[in-house]
């Protein structure tokens, strides 16, 4: 029995509004592997320097039947987890402690932007002084990079909350921590999850970083196994391993892009088309 012809209509436009969304991202990797696979046939650089799209694509396929790399995948994403969920905690604590004390902000603001702008790579020295080679060095460095970003994220939406807004809830009452849980916070939402998404790239770089520069051998890591392929000056796996970062970055990326574009359509802010 064939399905109505409302339900054929809306499932053809579920499809158009999905093949819409997708057809870019896919041209753009179209276009990356030609160009590639272009440099890789005129010899750009001698084969094992510059494999083909091919043969990384097989160390990938080869990468995925090795329980050491799952080993090391699951190294990194839990450090990446623990660090970015203590940054969003410091972080907010942090925003909020700021915003709420011009004493405090005046004293430590210009630092905190300036923490934003420092590479986090230069802190590893000091981080390696204090730690030594440790998992805490790794986690100090990308709690670092993170917790400036989240924190002015917060800042700067919490500026943004017009001042009717706080005047009538203070009249209706709230004062302190009621005033920031139910009103202040929800409505500097979409700037905080914007600052949110910055200080995620921050961690993942800073995390990458510290895993080249700090190389624990008794645990496997994305970071460690690209040290090797290096040293052995195995080109595929390495680009593989490159590529399994690049996508994990961009996945948890999305994720927060939804979250923020759900919040920003919540409150009416939906992209204007000119």
């Amino acid at each position: 029995m064939s399905a109505p012809a409302g339900q054929r209509t809306a499932f053809a436009a579920r499809l158009g509004r999905l093949w819409a969304r997708t057809w870019p991202p896919l041209l753009g990797v179209a276009i990356l592997l030609g160009a590639w696979q272009l440099l890789y046939l005129v010899e750009f650089r001698p084969p094992w320097v510059f494999p083909s799209p091919g043969e990384v694509a097989t160390s990938l396929v080869e990468l995925a039947r090795d329980p050491v790399s799952w080993s090391a995948l699951g190294t990194t994403l839990t450090r990446g987890v623990v660090g970015f969920g203590l940054a969003l905690l410091l972080g907010t604590a942090l925003g909020i402690a700021l915003s709420a004390s011009r004493v405090l902000r005046s004293a430590i603001g210009s630092l905190l932007t300036g923490l934003q702008t420092m590479p986090s790579i230069a802190w590893f020295p000091f981080a390696i002084l204090l730690f030594g080679l440790t998992e805490q060095a790794i986690l100090f460095v990308v709690i670092l990079g993170a917790v400036p970003s989240i924190a002015n994220g917060l800042i700067s939406g919490i500026d943004d909350v017009p001042p009717a807004l706080v005047r009538t809830a203070h009249t209706l009452g709230a004062r302190g921590f009621s005033m920031y849980r139910y009103v202040v916070v929800p409505a500097a939402l979409p700037t905080y999850v914007a600052g949110l998404k910055q200080g995620w790239a921050f961690a993942w770089r800073s995390l990458m970083a510290g895993e080249l520069l700090v190389v624990i051998a008794a645990r496997p890591s994305l970071g460690v196994q690209m040290t090797f392929f290096r040293e052995f000056a195995d080109t595929a796996p390495l680009l593989a391993t490159m590529i399994v970062i690049l996508v994990i970055g961009m996945v948890v990326d999305g994720v927060l892009s939804r979250v923020s574009n759900r919040v920003r359509l919540r409150r009416g802010l939906g992209a204007v088309r000119l």
